[in-house]
């Protein structure tokens, strides 16, 4: 009779023992799926693409049912101060023999952080993308120096560069992928011809926005004091010399906006959008001009960026006109591949940039160069897990 007693009470401990065991082992399965999940996670840029990577390892997982599970409640996933990331994932087991005593599933968790450094910087913080006859022409008077980046221009054709007497390109390097050129005097230190001059950082890299429906701000602004909230500005001019402030945010310049000559314009926290090639801020001398990305959200370190998702980049390219200024203090990433860039005469800057152009003209400038890698790109080395 005791036998008879104790026969059940074995069982449920045999068979549960049975059962944690399985439990166990399907919990190293899921922290595997979850450590590959975060470690391929760690090198994307975005939360939405981060989470797509973890789901996409746990996408193969099936129930009791045989269908496969949502990931909608199951999983989730946080994107941390330190550049790491976390994703957590729940899941219940089902035993054989603990639903004997009531016991009908096992709750299962599994969690990882994994984090991938930035790649480290190709060196430049000019790329000059357009293969084509004198992709860089530096004219007399244009002064441009660096200590820590260089300029890389891919032209291959004859001649990829001019560089005319009275000028000065003193930085890192200036790499050019052709070995044509024209150089009529000046002092150009560390040229590389026939170099592997970098190709663009940032190809794909950016989420353009989608554009508001109405224009926040458009037509003319009087006043010698503005303040523009960030939203689309359509074709906005501003008269007079005024100071004006571009609130922190994204701000999408639509169509040409046209600051007059000597006035004052700070942006902090400011991330100016092209959505085509025909819009840009256009300033006409005298420009007193200190802007710098946001250091979070979406726009990290993007202080200008234009859309390239509708053609391939070269194939529809404009001028982009900097005219010159009293001072520019710019940081953050210049990313403007569709456009041919002319700097003017005494265009004084001390900037922190890394800029992406089609062609570059500088005229009579005065360029203090810093290379910045402060954008969130995805431009990161392999992961390592740290939890």
């Amino acid at each position: 009779m005791m036998a008879a007693v104790m026969m059940p009470v074995l069982l449920v401990v045999a068979g549960g023992t049975v059962d944690v065991s399985n439990a166990f082992t399907e919990k190293r399965h899921l922290q595997e799926k979850l450590d590959a999940g975060v470690l391929a996670a760690a090198t994307k840029s975005t939360p939405q693409t981060q989470r797509a990577e973890i789901e996409n390892f746990l996408g193969d997982l099936v129930g009791e049912d045989g269908k496969k599970i949502d990931l909608t409640n199951s999983v989730s996933v946080a994107s941390n101060s330190d550049g790491s990331v976390t994703g957590d994932f729940k899941s219940d087991f089902k035993p054989s023999f603990l639903s004997i005593i009531g016991l009908n599933t096992l709750p299962i968790s599994v969690s990882s952080t994994a984090i991938a450094p930035k790649a480290k910087a190709s060196g430049a913080c000019i790329y000059v993308l357009g293969n084509k006859n004198q992709a860089v022409l530096i004219n007399s008077g244009a002064i441009v120096k660096s200590t820590t980046c260089g300029i890389d221009v891919q032209s291959v054709s004859d001649p990829a560069f001019i560089m005319n007497s009275g000028s000065t390109i003193d930085t890192t390097r200036f790499c050019v992928k052709g070995t044509k050129y024209i150089k009529n005097g000046g002092t150009l230190t560390n040229m590389l011809v026939g170099c592997n001059a970098a190709a663009d950082p940032y190809a794909g890299k950016f989420a353009e926005p989608k554009l508001p429906t109405t224009c926040t701000n458009s037509g003319t602004k009087d006043g010698q004091t503005q303040s523009i909230k960030p939203g689309m500005q359509c074709d906005l001019t501003f008269n007079g010399s005024p100071t004006v402030t571009f609130e922190p945010g994204l701000h999408i310049i639509k169509g040409r906006m046209i600051i007059n000559s000597n006035a004052t314009v700070v942006a902090d926290g400011v991330t100016f959008y092209f959505p085509d090639v025909d819009s840009e801020i256009r300033a006409n001398g005298g420009l007193t001009f200190k802007a710098s990305a946001p250091t979070s959200g979406a726009y990290k370190g993007i202080l200008m960026f234009e859309k390239t998702s509708d053609a391939a980049v070269g194939s529809n390219t404009r001028q982009y006109i900097f005219n010159g200024s009293k001072g520019e203090t710019l940081e953050g990433i210049i990313y403007l591949p569709n456009r041919d860039v002319t700097y003017n005469s005494t265009t004084n800057q001390s900037n922190k940039i890394t800029m992406v152009v089609n062609t570059m003209i500088v005229n009579s400038a005065n360029w203090s160069l810093t290379s910045y890698d402060g954008a969130d790109t995805g431009a990161k080395t392999a992961a390592r897990l740290v939890k």
